[in-house]
Protein backbone atom coordinates (compact mmCIF):
# COMPACT_ATOMS: atom_id res chain seq x y z
CA UNK A 1 0.00 0.00 0.00
CA UNK A 2 1.25 3.58 -0.73
CA UNK A 3 2.79 5.43 2.53
CA UNK A 4 1.76 8.59 1.22
CA UNK A 5 -2.06 8.22 1.63
CA UNK A 6 -3.11 4.44 3.20
CA UNK A 7 -6.77 4.79 1.51
CA UNK A 8 -6.09 3.71 -2.15
CA UNK A 9 -1.94 1.57 -2.87
CA UNK A 10 -0.18 3.58 -6.21
CA UNK A 11 -0.31 0.82 -8.03
CA UNK A 12 -3.92 0.02 -8.13
CA UNK A 13 -4.46 3.61 -8.73
CA UNK A 14 -2.74 3.21 -11.88
CA UNK A 15 -3.79 0.44 -13.46
CA UNK A 16 -6.82 1.44 -15.33
CA UNK A 17 -5.90 3.32 -18.84
CA UNK A 18 -8.66 6.06 -17.97
CA UNK A 19 -6.45 6.96 -14.49
CA UNK A 20 -2.85 6.62 -17.23
CA UNK A 21 -4.52 9.07 -19.26
CA UNK A 22 -6.04 11.87 -16.59
CA UNK A 23 -2.40 11.54 -14.90
CA UNK A 24 -1.09 12.07 -18.57
CA UNK A 25 -3.57 14.76 -18.78
CA UNK A 26 -2.56 16.40 -15.74
CA UNK A 27 0.60 16.64 -16.26
CA UNK A 28 0.83 18.60 -18.97
CA UNK A 29 -1.04 21.22 -17.29
CA UNK A 30 -0.16 23.25 -13.51
CA UNK A 31 -3.73 22.20 -13.11
CA UNK A 32 -7.22 21.51 -15.34
CA UNK A 33 -10.62 21.86 -14.66
CA UNK A 34 -13.03 18.98 -14.74
CA UNK A 35 -15.15 19.90 -17.18
CA UNK A 36 -11.97 20.20 -19.97
CA UNK A 37 -10.69 16.62 -18.24
CA UNK A 38 -14.44 14.96 -18.87
CA UNK A 39 -14.08 16.50 -22.38
CA UNK A 40 -11.07 14.24 -23.34
CA UNK A 41 -12.93 10.75 -22.71
CA UNK A 42 -15.98 9.27 -24.22
CA UNK A 43 -17.62 9.28 -20.75
CA UNK A 44 -19.58 10.80 -18.75
CA UNK A 45 -18.86 13.69 -15.64
CA UNK A 46 -19.36 11.34 -13.08
CA UNK A 47 -17.54 8.62 -14.83
CA UNK A 48 -14.34 10.89 -14.76
CA UNK A 49 -15.13 12.08 -11.37
CA UNK A 50 -14.96 8.89 -10.10
CA UNK A 51 -11.60 7.96 -11.64
CA UNK A 52 -9.98 11.25 -10.13
CA UNK A 53 -11.20 10.20 -6.52
CA UNK A 54 -9.39 7.09 -7.17
CA UNK A 55 -6.33 9.37 -7.52
CA UNK A 56 -6.91 11.32 -5.25
CA UNK A 57 -7.21 8.56 -2.76
CA UNK A 58 -3.89 7.39 -3.72
CA UNK A 59 -2.86 11.17 -3.22
CA UNK A 60 -1.99 11.26 -7.07
CA UNK A 61 -3.72 14.46 -7.41
CA UNK A 62 -5.04 17.24 -5.59
CA UNK A 63 -8.45 19.54 -6.30
CA UNK A 64 -9.23 22.67 -5.02
CA UNK A 65 -12.57 24.66 -5.77
CA UNK A 66 -12.94 27.75 -7.45
CA UNK A 67 -16.71 29.21 -7.34
CA UNK A 68 -18.87 26.45 -8.64
CA UNK A 69 -15.66 25.05 -10.26
CA UNK A 70 -13.23 22.24 -8.85
CA UNK A 71 -9.78 21.60 -10.80
CA UNK A 72 -7.42 19.34 -10.40
CA UNK A 73 -3.53 19.50 -10.24
CA UNK A 74 -0.90 16.33 -10.09
CA UNK A 75 1.31 15.05 -7.26
CA UNK A 76 4.04 13.13 -8.75
CA UNK A 77 5.45 12.21 -5.46
CA UNK A 78 3.71 9.08 -4.87
CA UNK A 79 5.02 8.08 -8.04
CA UNK A 80 8.32 7.66 -6.91
CA UNK A 81 7.26 4.04 -5.44
CA UNK A 82 6.57 3.31 -9.37
CA UNK A 83 10.13 4.30 -10.19
CA UNK A 84 11.65 2.77 -7.55
CA UNK A 85 9.82 -0.80 -8.24
CA UNK A 86 10.48 -0.60 -12.05
CA UNK A 87 14.03 0.69 -11.92
CA UNK A 88 14.76 -2.39 -9.21
CA UNK A 89 13.51 -4.44 -12.26
CA UNK A 90 15.32 -2.65 -14.55
CA UNK A 91 18.48 -3.65 -13.36
CA UNK A 92 17.27 -6.92 -12.69
CA UNK A 93 16.68 -7.41 -16.57
CA UNK A 94 20.12 -5.63 -17.59
CA UNK A 95 22.11 -8.08 -15.65
CA UNK A 96 20.73 -11.21 -16.90
CA UNK A 97 20.97 -10.12 -19.97
CA UNK A 98 24.75 -9.31 -20.18
CA UNK A 99 24.91 -12.39 -18.52
CA UNK A 100 23.21 -14.36 -21.20
CA UNK A 101 25.45 -12.34 -23.67
CA UNK A 102 28.43 -13.42 -22.02
CA UNK A 103 27.30 -17.04 -22.31
CA UNK A 104 26.33 -17.06 -25.79
CA UNK A 105 29.64 -15.66 -26.26
CA UNK A 106 31.31 -18.29 -25.09
CA UNK A 107 28.85 -20.91 -26.99
CA UNK A 108 30.18 -19.63 -29.90
CA UNK A 109 34.18 -19.80 -29.33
Amino acid sequence: MSENNPLRDTFDAIADPTRRELIRLLAEAEEVPLHELTSQFQMGRTAVSKHLTILKEAGLVVDRKVGRETRFRLNAEPLREIQHWVSFYSTFWNTNLIRLQHLLEEEEE
